[in-house]
């Protein structure tokens, strides 16, 4: 019988669904425009749509899916209401915050902190006190938590965030307090800070709480729904997975009220994994920058050595959300990002997009407005005879119509010269982002191969790479459907953490072990309520370290020492924290006593891959010829007459000259003049430009 794994991706503009056999190397891609209204309808009708080309329900295995759902209700501030129960005298901090701009700049005069989740009016203040060592110094007032919960619940809240000082060293007052409210409230979901961010500092602690507890609902409901749709067509796998910020899955079913705060990159995560596994691991490229471009943004992420750059602390829409994740950068700049001019005339594209619905003007579906598409398409670089393999047609004269009133008529300019400018600001805008992120991490672009993928990826991919000086660009096999893919090529992930501050010096070996041990044994028994064996399992272990004074820390890995730790293995843990130190900062202090705040725990849970093979045999028959060529500008007074080819007729060892077109199903890779392409041993387009 045969075996199926779905990896499913829901765009801005449209769902990708792969579908691959187990015993095979091969896949299968499916691409559906997204619904935007309940995104799981068409997730779904992807499914049904495999099911009703002879797959049976029963032979799927594995069933992984990455969900833009509580991004886009945290941008939208489509949240649940949601109440908060903090300390006595303690509420002035959901005003007061980190006293910083998280997120946004220094500089701006402007700034204005985001719209909080959490109205004032449902936040109460709850007597009861523990120490920075986790001792009781006020027993907690279950009377007044008890009034909160129902007088909150009564007033419509459907989500409490419970929020009280030290409790990542002693949760008792939050789990009390959590079991009271679900009896005053049933129903109510309650988040956690000891649950859902376990370490040290308030506001970082608060503010991923309150953010969690605005989004369980609608992550809950999503998930619901997606099961209910699955048990409905009788798909019987109980490996359902999700897509989490740290380039793992989760069960589909996971808990909501803890792990919500886990799924905001859930889809720009896929496809950065799928490149560290697919382009890194198995194929040797070891530093690559990632530039997924959908309909909506372009999302920008950076491997090193094979593997993606992580953060703990990432910002999202001015909100610290202090939850493990891949480095992700992400521009308003898509497919169907809208161009227009500003109030001084002049043309801007972005932030709005058209989305799905209607989408570009090009689609047909009652767009009026010009978007990045649209102006792909007047420029020559989209065919509109073969938009999604021929399976459907771009209309130019709309597109053209739609540029000439909002951009080249009122600029006095014709519409190809528009058109070409409205490509020229969104490249440079993805230019400067790109230049900007590799600056804060300190990434030499040099030496750098840039991944674009995505529908509108390989479209941009070159002339972004002329203007950074990224000498080679490498387009995976199926862009479009890349981020699908990467979903069947990462494992079970799960982080576990545990502040709890200590001068090195003065640390027992046997107490770091023990509360390494602790974590453990709570990810094994996660992993095994999931349903999954821990006897497989991979456990990285890593400590959060400064120098005593400073205000934040470094991740420093403890891969290679030895376990259980002796004293030995905490020097060499010194040495590393001081040599990290000085690759980050520039320099190091060995004289000032260091400190460990936090541990950490990653626990894997190896899940089976999609294991591409290398073509090892030159292809016999002809040589592929192109379809013709298509007038093609690459910017003003840059029109070139560009050969057609179509990237399955492409095998490993073509080669080929700058202008091109290549045209595929889900995607299609301009090769500009000066530039030159090949096809490898894994069907991967690598375009370099010529000296």
């Amino acid at each position: 019988m045969k075996r199926y794994r779905i990896g499913i991706d829901v765009g801005g503009t449209h769902t990708d669904v792969v579908l691959t056999d187990a015993s095979a190397a091969s896949y299968r891609i499916e691409k559906l425009p997204s619904t935007p209204h309940n995104p799981a309808i068409a997730v779904l009708a992807g499914v049904e749509r495999l099911l009703a080309s002879g797959v049976e329900p029963h032979e799927i295995d594995f069933f992984g899916h990455g969900t833009t759902a509580t991004t886009n209700a945290l941008l939208e501030m489509n949240g649940a209401k949601t109440g908060v129960l903090i300390n006595a005298g303690m509420r002035g901090v959901l005003e007061v915050q980190s006293q910083g701009r998280d997120g946004w700049s220094t500089f701006d005069h402007f700034f204005q902190r985001p719209e909080p989740l959490v109205r004032p009016a449902f936040v109460r203040e709850i007597h009861g006190r523990v120490d920075y060592r986790g001792h009781e110094i006020e027993p907690l007032d279950e009377a007044a938590v008890r009034e909160a919960a129902r007088a909150l619940h009564a007033q419509g809240v459907v989500s409490f965030a419970v929020l009280f000082l030290f409790s990542f060293m002693n949760d008792a007052h939050e789990k009390r307090a959590a079991a009271l409210i679900r009896e005053e409230a049933p129903g109510a979901f309650v988040s956690c800070s000891s649950a859902v961010l376990p370490r040290i500092r308030e506001w970082p602690r608060y503010s991923t709480t309150i953010v969690n507890a605005y989004l369980a609902p609608v992550l809950a409901r999503y998930c619901a729904d997606v099961a209910e749709g699955l048990d409905g067509l009788n798909v019987t796998t109980r490996q359902r997975f999700l897509m989490q910020s740290n380039g793992g899955v989760m069960p589909l079913a996971a808990d909501a009220e803890a792990h919500t705060v886990r799924t905001l990159l859930s889809g720009p995560a896929a496809g950065v994994r799928g490149a560290s596994y697919l382009l890194g691991q198995l194929q040797g490229w070891r530093n690559l920058v990632t530039m997924d471009i959908g309909g909506t943004s372009c999302d920008i992420a950076f491997i090193e050595g094979g593997e993606p750059l992580e953060h703990a602390d990432g910002v999202i829409d001015g909100r610290i959300v202090g939850a493990p994740a891949l480095d992700i950068a992400t521009v308003a700049a898509g497919g169907g990002s809208i161009a227009q001019l500003d109030a001084a005339g002049m043309p801007q594209v972005g932030p709005r997009s058209a989305g799905a619905s209607p989408g570009p003007a090009c689609y047909g579906r009652g767009g009026a407005q010009a978007t990045v598409t649209d102006a792909d398409l007047v420029c020559g670089a989209l065919n509109p005879d073969f938009f999604l393999g021929g399976k459907a047609k771009l209309d130019l004269a709309a597109a053209s119509d739609a540029i000439r009133r909002t951009i080249a008529e009122p600029m006095g300019i014709d519409v190809v010269t528009a058109a070409s400018g409205i490509v020229r600001i969104v490249n440079a805008r993805m230019t400067d982002a790109i230049r900007i992120e590799a600056a804060k991490k300190g990434v030499d672009l040099s030496d750098h191969t840039l991944v674009p993928f995505g529908g509108a990826g390989p479209v941009h991919a070159a002339q972004v790479a002329e203007d950074l000086g990224v000498p080679r660009v490498l387009v995976p096999r199926n862009p479009g459907a890349f981020s699908a893919l990467g979903l069947l090529c990462t494992d079970v992930r799960h982080d576990y953490l545990r502040s709890e501050l200590a001068a090195l010096g003065e640390l027992a070996p046997a107490h770091a072990h023990a509360c390494f041990a602790d974590l453990e044994a709570r990810a094994r028994a996660e992993l095994a309520a999931e349903g999954l064996s821990a006897s497989g399992a991979q456990f990285a272990r890593a400590c959060d370290m400064r120098y005593a004074g400073q205000g934040y820390e470094l991740r420093v890995s403890l891969d290679g020492l030895p376990e259980p730790l002796d004293a030995d293995a905490l020097a060499a843990l010194e040495e590393r924290f001081h040599a990290q130190h000085a690759a980050v900062h520039g320099h190091s202090a060995k004289d000032t006593p260091v400190e460990i705040v936090s541990y950490r725990v990653r626990a894997s849970a190896p899940m089976p891959k999609y294991a591409p093979t290398a073509e090892t045999a030159a292809p016999q028959g002809p040589a592929p010829r192109p379809h013709g060529s298509r007038r093609l500008t690459l910017g003003p007074g840059r029109t070139v007459e560009a050969a057609l080819w179509r990237r399955e007729e492409l095998s490993a060892g073509w080669t080929g000259e700058g202008p091109a077109i290549v045209e595929q199903v889900d995607s299609t890779t301009i090769v500009p003049d000066g530039w030159s392409v090949r096809c490898d041993a894994w069907g991967n387009l690598v375009l370099e430009r010529r000296a």
